[in-house]
């Protein structure tokens, strides 16, 4: 029989450690979901999820590759659209392989300055990924390097990945974590790459490892056996009991590699309203779940993956009831078969669905049919016709990107920043 970790929910104190640590979001979705097969993302789209990210309140985005060429321009775009305040507080970090030539590529051709930087560790992966050209020696070399570029080219945070952590020997997961530490990491990612994690082994994994390498651990789980969220879960407690910062990696809908990544909102909502979390104070009072809603139906209309029926929160069926018993319930009282509201999550309002005339504007838009829709839908009365023309072009450019009919969202940025814009729809080399 399963039984609870020992020590489940207890804040031990000691030196480096917070006595009442808590729980961030680092969302991976432009990075890791955008990588996915068969999906992606146009970089104004990735644009305006980090928007709505910050919007909900999550720390951090884990908004791409500062390495490659056609990432530059969009997250350079998006740390100047979030100094004019067009992108709320959140931090903005890229992603690297733990080598000095992509560290230094990043931060020469790009104003990103939180970093994380990722190398394999299991002999798994050393052995035949590596082609056993590298020992554990040699990776920690090439990570502790990798680190001492990034701090001396003017990083801010830096986490180092431990890819394929979740079949890593954990002693040498300790060491990785403590020779990070010894060089100025802030944080060390448990990578469970292939989901082989089940919440109880990653839960006494991540707390060994946060213990021994005196970091915070951020928590990386997919979803091949159908736990990245409990598991996610179960490792951030882990993570919490050793007395650290806990952090969970997410992406919206849980679009990502394979099966997935742990799902963003069922994340926060098990820390929210799970009885192992519910009562120790964890989220971020900064976090807003009304814009949920939002954030998952853009999301899945920009990859073009529908919303699952049950998907949780945000499906179709998360608040439906059709059985007697049930409607019978629900209609005496939500909490007979409801959880959480569903007005806490930005649902309930009714959606429109044009069955008339629309006009609309796209590539092969026009100047009147622009004039119109941004009068219809962001409200712009009387646009100077230089104005329109100008932003024309960008609307077609953008329509072609996306290879969609454009959202408000969406208009609302090319309107208000045409010039930080033009780099996200042109993607010209640097």
């Amino acid at each position: 029989m399963l039984t609870v970790p020992h020590g489940w929910g207890v804040h031990p104190k000691g030196e480096g450690r917070k006595a009442v640590p808590r729980v961030y979001f680092i969302d991976v979705t432009n990075r890791d979901g955008d990588q996915t097969a068969r999906i992606g993302l146009a970089k104004l789209q990735k644009t305006v999820i980090n928007q709505l990210l910050g919007e909900l309140g999550i720390h951090q985005s884990e908004f791409g590759f500062p390495f490659s060429f056609h990432e530059i321009p969009y997250l350079n775009a998006n740390l100047a659209l979030q100094e004019r305040g067009a992108i709320r507080p959140l931090i903005l970090e890229g992603w690297c392989r733990a080598i000095v030539a992509d560290v230094k590529l990043a931060l020469e051709h790009t104003r990103v300055r939180h970093l994380n930087l990722s190398i394999s560790t299991s002999d798994q992966m050393l052995q035949s990924k590596f082609r056993a050209r590298y020992s554990r020696a040699e990776v920690l070399k090439m990570m502790s390097e990798a680190v001492d570029a990034a701090k001396q080219g003017g990083a801010l945070s830096i986490g180092v990945n431990a890819e394929d952590a979740s079949r890593t020997d954990v002693d040498y997961l300790v060491e990785f974590a403590g020779t990070a530490r010894a060089h100025g990491a802030d944080r060390v990612r448990y990578c469970d790459t292939l989901g082989c994690d089940d919440p109880f082994s990653i839960y006494d994994r991540i707390n060994r490892l946060a213990k021994g390498g005196g970091l915070p651990v951020e928590a990386h789980c997919h979803n091949d056996l159908g736990m990245a969220v409990a598991a996610s879960i179960a490792g951030a407690l882990g993570c919490l009991d050793a007395g650290y910062d806990a952090y969970i990696n997410t992406t919206v809908n849980g679009i990502g590699e394979r099966a997935g990544n742990a799902d963003l909102l069922s994340c926060l909502l098990t820390i929210r309203h799970a009885p192992s979390a519910q009562s120790r104070e964890l989220l971020d009072p900064r976090l807003d779940l009304t814009k949920a809603w939002r954030l998952a139906t853009y999301t899945a209309n920009a990859f073009g993956v529908p919303i699952p029926l049950n998907q949780v929160g945000v499906g179709g069926n998360a608040f439906a009831h059709e059985s007697g018993i049930h409607a019978d319930g629900a209609l005496k009282d939500r909490r007979n078969y409801e959880l959480y509201d569903c007005d806490e999550l930005g649902r309930g309002e009714p959606g429109v669905v044009e069955t008339g005339r629309e006009i609309l504007t796209g590539t092969h838009g026009g100047a009147a049919g622009l004039a119109h829709v941004l009068e219809t839908r962001l409200g712009v009365q009387d646009p100077p016709d230089e104005r329109v023309r100008e932003t024309l072009q960008l609307v077609q450019l953008a329509s072609l990107s996306t290879q969609a009919p454009l959202t408000v969202e969406e208009l609302r940025l090319i309107w208000e920043h045409p010039d930080l814009v033009r780099p996200l729809v042109t993607l010209a080399a640097p």
